[in-house]
């Protein structure tokens, strides 16, 4: 039997890796099982115990994965790694996968990719070809195509950047990112009984995310301090804020979230929302703010605004429905009371994303169908070289 593992570490990315999963399992037989492998905040209560979302989404989970997801130091980091590296070695030692597929740029990833590397695992990589200067998972994203074996970007941008890297384009298929698959098919819940959900009364509100700038040394207390003072500028709006990720720092943005929750009127905290009620959430939504992708790849294809707060996703392919501002307090100000203008609001509505056409998972299921049981793979790569 042939066996292909989809490896899910974090909320945002098994958002953008589920209708791949569906997708792969329809191909599933006697002779070819998918095996999804779920590790990472999605086992730690601290984060939502997101496991729980994949069982309501009636998805088989094969394989779990415990790591450790401290992220008060760059010894956390480290450590994490370490760890996570050894145990995926074993996984991949133990079960002898035709493909690993795996998404993005985030740290545990980049020891997952090894692991994979070491144990002569192909890897099918998704969304290389990004850059995002704010953060280390600009290194890691482009470390991770490098041992990778299948590219599958999300833009015409990224998809020349993995050539710049030297992979070959027999290998890079750019079919569109699967965020856009996820907006067509499950941003379904009406707006009130999503804010039913959430306990809040019909309002009109804002959603945001705000993780670590990885790459600055900025102090974090200072840098909430003044996202939460521009937030208090608009009573009238009431601000959905999901928590940060795990990367180093986010644990104490975290913590100051959850005395705002208490202590600001306007400002409501979740751990995790949940793929369909958080895609939802974004379509009625006056604007999304922070510094989190979701604001630059989803939220224009809803055609609703995006303040997108300091250098975290600069780089990115973007959309003219998105306002940069820097992270202080008259900035972010700023750049909210442009997105709640009606001017900017109309320009908004003839924005078209340039991240696909909503058929990027059955794609990327096809392609990675295909390569599996009709090629030979040979991961002896040959460095691909551009004119210039």
């Amino acid at each position: 039997m042939k066996k292909i593992a989809v490896i899910t570490s974090t909320r945002a990315e098994f958002g953008l890796l589920f209708p791949v999963i569906e997708e792969l399992r329809k191909y599933e037989n006697d002779e070819l099982k998918i095996d999804l492998i779920v590790t990472g905040t999605h086992l730690n209560s601290d984060y939502g115990y997101t496991i729980e979302e994949i069982d309501r989404l009636g998805l088989r989970v094969d394989i779990k994965v415990i790591i450790p997801i401290a992220s008060s130091d760059v010894l956390d980091i480290s450590k994490n790694q370490a760890t996570t590296l050894v145990k995926f070695t074993k996984l991949f030692t133990d079960n002898k996968y035709e493909a690993v597929v795996i998404l993005g740029d985030r740290y545990e990833m980049l020891a997952i990719a090894i692991a994979a590397g070491n144990t002569h695992a192909p890897i099918f990589h998704l969304c290389g070809g990004d850059t995002t200067e704010g953060a280390i998972d600009e290194w890691i994203r482009h470390s991770i195509t490098k041992m990778s074996y299948i590219h599958f970007p999300t833009n015409k941008e990224s998809y020349r950047r993995i050539l710049q890297l030297g992979e070959n384009p027999n290998r890079v298929f750019n079919f569109g990112s699967t965020s856009i698959d996820n907006i067509i098919n499950n941003a379904n819940m009406p707006k009130q009984v999503v804010l039913d959900s959430l306990k809040m009364k019909d309002c009109k509100y804002a959603v945001c995310t705000y993780h670590p700038v990885t790459m600055e040394n900025g102090k974090i207390d200072e840098l909430l301090d003044d996202f939460l003072t521009a937030l208090k500028k608009f009573p009238e709006i009431e601000f959905i804020i999901t928590k940060s990720n795990v990367d180093q720092g986010g644990s104490k943005i975290n913590q100051i979230l959850d005395e705002a929750n208490t202590s600001i009127d306007n400002v409501h905290v979740f751990t995790s929302l949940g793929m369909v009620r958080y895609l939802s959430l974004m379509k009625y939504a006056e604007f999304v703010l922070g510094n989190s992708s979701s604001g630059i790849i989803e939220t224009p294809a809803f055609k609703v605004p995006t303040v997108n707060i300091g250098n975290r996703q600069k780089g990115r392919l973007q959309s003219k429905s998105i306002i940069n501002c820097a992270a202080d307090t008259v900035s972010i100000e700023s750049a909210i009371n442009m997105a709640l203008s009606n001017e900017f609001k109309n320009k908004c509505k003839n924005v078209i994303s340039p991240y696909g056409d909503g058929h990027s998972a059955e794609k990327i299921a096809q392609k990675t169908i295909e390569i599996v049981l009709n090629e030979k793979i040979d991961l002896k790569k040959k460095f691909y070289d551009m004119e210039i």
